[in-house]
């Protein structure tokens, strides 16, 4: 279980950075759509116009129709009335609607590109960064894009286009009313500026404690068992309270500028209103008004209305801005993954591609995954083709990372590792790896039937060559007897099949793909004996005419391969076959004495040295 407490200053240092830069990256999303972002636009600017003249008719109904008490003309007044709310409803209802499918597809567009990236990074990137925190990049940071391009920067320019117009209006009225109109104005942005300045802090807060939610949860929900297994309950939930409780504390601090902030424009309405009124009053009273007559009722009453539009847009204004800095720590997050560069990569001419013939060189390989502690120390071997070898060593000493390095899930820093005399990084990466199938000994298996888990979305394995497969490795058996045969449906994980049915499954795909190379990890090491008889024909089905690479723990996985090579410490201490290692009496003897004839160790005994590696080997 990883430490939460270290793992995140880069979610920290995200929230302090902004770069002008980001809105101009994020426009190229908007260009394949720009004629309906236009359109929008257009509707929106629009809508905001009608809201703008609501108080118009207000002003005329109370001046001309109600006041004078005259009935004449009030019929085609309402129509007009209805007229202004029946359009405003259409182009709003039809603004949201293009709003909303603009910032659907950029939502899809950006989900594709980090999804097409995340499949394209090398594994070292999911060695060192939390799934739940790439999950975040995927959902909720997306989302918040979402919101920039449904109800960010359109609206603004709509809010801003209504400002303009109730204040281009109220002037064209009254000039010295208007004028009155906008005192309190100035507290209101001293307001909405106090407001911006801390809610951005409590949000970037709120960002930082989602994303280290996001990541603990996926961590715990994952090792259930093992919390489960080990009684970790109590100690799970501790973390998980101070994690939940930082997230809760962060959201509440955020809410309490809010709950300052709203009640707190409308204090600020309502003295603007307030003065309007009394304004209205005295200028009545003098007799004077900007245009030399007297104000009317109507003029008051639509001050009054426009002066509580004003206020509503300011207000929209700074929730606007929230969701611009949303937008930007959430950019920010996903241009840092979009940009990070990928090490794994094809080279631009590749040496070699197509099918290989399946001979292996390492030479003088030495490999470590962080500075210089190193896991392969001047590793050098040579498999030829057909050749089946076996790796044997204590836990750490290096025999899946040959495996991976030969896959070149990961770069070494010395030596070379050779497939048909290619420097594997001079093959094309794609046709490097469809060389291989891999069965592990912890089986992955897809949401889906039991054939898409063998076909895995490879078009030219037909439902035949499927049942074939299934039937070589012994897999057809079971399968049959499941509830719709191949098209069982697996659960998550493949939950609800045996380990070693999970077993067959995967020997099944191995097949199908027909790889020139197979490697087997520990893919016998979680099951019974009986299940193990029946895996090890999968196994010597799926090895026939294949380069073989077999880590294992259990001798009798591997006493069949043509060689053995003995690790330790991330060097070779021995190979060759099984009789030739037994012969040797060694570190491959001393293991089988262990596993087969459960003789006590003399670890004086001379020719051996530090006996430690004997209790390595059985770790």
């Amino acid at each position: 279980m990883s430490d939460e407490a270290g793992k995140y200053h880069e979610e920290d240092a995200i929230g302090k950075t902004y770069d002008a830069g980001i809105a101009r990256r994020l426009l190229k999303y908007l260009r394949p759509y720009w004629k309906t972002a236009v359109a929008a636009l257009i509707l929106t600017l629009l809508t905001n116009i009608l809201i703008a003249t609501q108080p118009l008719f207000t002003k005329v109904a109370v001046d001309e129709h109600i006041t004078p008490k005259r009935t004449e003309g009030l019929w085609l007044f309402a129509f007009m009335f209805f007229g202004v709310f029946l359009l405003r409803f259409v182009f709003s209802y039809v603004q949201e609607v293009l709003l909303n499918t603009v910032g659907q597809r950029v939502m899809f567009d950006i989900r594709t590109e980090l999804f097409t990236k995340l499949q394209r990074q090398e594994v070292a990137y999911f060695d060192n960064y939390p799934v739940g925190r790439t999950m975040t990049r995927l959902t909720s940071d997306v989302d918040a894009l979402n919101e920039l391009f449904t109800s960010g920067v359109i609206d603004v320019l709509g809010d801003l286009v209504v400002i303009f117009a109730i204040i281009g209006l109220m002037f064209w009225m009254d000039w010295k009313l208007a004028i009155i109109s906008l005192v309190t104005v100035p507290l209101l942005f001293t307001a909405t500026n106090w407001f911006r300045k801390h809610a951005r802090v409590g949000f970037d807060k709120v960002r930082t404690r989602n994303a280290r939610l996001n990541a603990f949860l996926q961590e715990y929900i994952s090792g259930a068992q093992t919390v489960q297994l080990f009684n970790a309950e109590d100690t799970a939930k501790a973390r998980f309270r101070k994690i939940n409780d930082d997230y809760r504390r962060a959201n509440i601090e955020t809410i309490y500028y809010y709950a300052i902030f709203y009640p707190l424009v409308d204090l600020i309405g309502a003295v603007g209103i307030a003065v309007v009124i009394f304004a209205f009053g005295a200028e009545t009273l003098s007799g004077f008004s900007a245009a030399g007559s007297a104000l009317t009722v109507g003029i008051l009453a639509s001050f009054i209305q426009y002066s509580l539009q004003l206020f509503q847009p300011i207000r929209d204004l700074s929730d606007k801005f929230n969701v611009f800095q949303a937008a930007v720590v959430a950019s920010h997050r996903i241009f840092i993954l979009l940009d990070r560069e990928i090490e794994i990569t094809s080279p631009e001419t590749p040496a070699r591609t197509g099918r290989a013939a399946g001979r292996i060189e390492f030479k003088n390989v030495w490999f470590a995954y962080k500075g210089e502690d190193w896991v392969l120390r001047d590793v050098s071997f040579k498999v030829e083709p057909g050749e089946s070898i076996a790796l044997v060593g204590h836990t750490g000493s290096g025999k899946t990372t040959v495996t991976n390095l030969l896959m070149r899930f990961y770069d070494v820093q010395r030596g070379s590792i050779l497939l048909d005399g290619v420097d594997v990084r001079e093959w094309d990466l794609k046709s490097l790896r469809s060389n291989f199938a891999v069965v592990l000994q912890d089986v992955f298996l897809f949401s889906g039937t039991v054939a898409d888990n063998i076909r895995l979305g490879n078009k030219a394995i037909d439902d035949h060559r499927i049942r074939w497969a299934a039937g070589e490795v012994m897999a057809d058996r079971f399968i049959r007897k499941l509830d719709g045969g191949y098209d069982f449906e697996v659960r998550e994980r493949g939950a609800g099949l045996s380990v070693g049915e999970k077993q067959l499954i995967s020997f099944a795909r191995a097949l199908a793909f027909d790889p020139k190379l197979l490697i087997l990890d520990e893919a016998t090491s979680s099951i019974d004996t009986e299940t193990e008889q029946l895996i090890q024909l999968a196994v010597d089905r799926v090895m026939e005419d294949r380069t073989s690479m077999v880590v294992a723990h259990r001798l009798s996985t591997i006493q069949r391969c043509d060689r053995i090579i003995v690790m330790h410490h991330g060097e070779i201490r021995e190979i060759g076959s099984h009789a030739e290692l037994l012969a040797e009496r060694g570190l491959y003897w001393r293991l089988y004495q262990l596993q087969y004839s459960g003789e006590k160790l003399h670890i004086s005994e001379p020719g051996l040295g530090d006996p430690s590696p004997t209790r390595d080997l059985i770790a």
